[in-house]
């Protein structure tokens, strides 16, 4: 069974109408712990995000005015050319409210799907945490990082028991000599299968359990039919 985003996202989030203030958005950010927030509208349907990167340029860029000759350093500089934003950064010095602010389309995840493709939507979008939306994208939670790694700290008993329930379903594969036990997230196999294939099956299975931090495969095997 993998863990699904409804597992374990946060229900109870701020978000912020598109009209909030600059100030407003700052004070909900600090105020909730929150690395960015959701912008919904009057139906709270998600319009947009504004993360902390977003409230910044509003100091940043302030210096170009106040010392001349300014230039960002050269690392800053590419980081802004090269984000999806590009140039809407220096933009942002002039923000007022949330729709100024915030990036739209918002990137969101469904609460059915598994905790493994909203891992890799953060990895390859860069962001920080993903609005959750019910089928007519409505907010209903917000996913953070934390949020993430939250199936690291499954416990071992828990892992244990998926991992013995994964076995006991092998429906063509006898799994009745194999045993799993799991330290600190690390699970070691051991036993015999019939065949070298099935072993490898099986700690492919393994290593698929959330939370599930290596496998160390200790099967021996019948057949060698690899």
């Amino acid at each position: 069974m993998q863990t699904r985003v409804r597992d374990i996202m946060t229900r109870d989030t701020a978000s912020v109408a598109p009209g909030t203030s600059f100030k407003d958005v700052a004070e909900t950010l600090i105020q909730h712990g929150l690395n960015a927030v959701p912008v919904v509208d009057d139906h709270k349907r998600v319009v947009g995000v504004v993360s902390e990167a977003d409230l910044l340029p509003k100091e940043e860029f302030k210096e170009q005015y106040v010392r001349e000759g300014y230039q960002a350093h050269i690392r800053s500089r590419l980081r802004r050319h090269l984000s999806p934003g590009g140039g809407r950064n220096l933009d942002k010095m002039y923000a007022s409210t949330a729709a100024d602010l915030m990036t739209a389309p918002a990137i969101t995840v469904r609460p059915q799907q598994t905790v493994v493709n909203a891992m890799r939507l953060t990895d390859e979008s860069g962001i920080m945490c993903l609005p959750v939306v019910d089928d007519h994208d409505r907010l209903v939670g917000i996913l953070s990082r934390h949020d993430l790694i939250k199936v690291f700290v499954r416990t071992d008993k828990d892992l244990a028991d998926e991992i013995q329930r994964d076995l006991n379903h092998f429906a063509w594969v006898d799994t009745s000599r194999v045993h799993a036990k799991v330290e600190d997230g690390v699970v070691t196999l051991q036993g015999r299968t019939r065949t070298h294939s099935d072993a490898v099956l099986i700690a492919h299975s393994a290593i698929r359990v959330n939370g599930v931090v290596d496998v160390r495969d200790e099967l021996l095997w019948d057949e060698d039919d690899l």
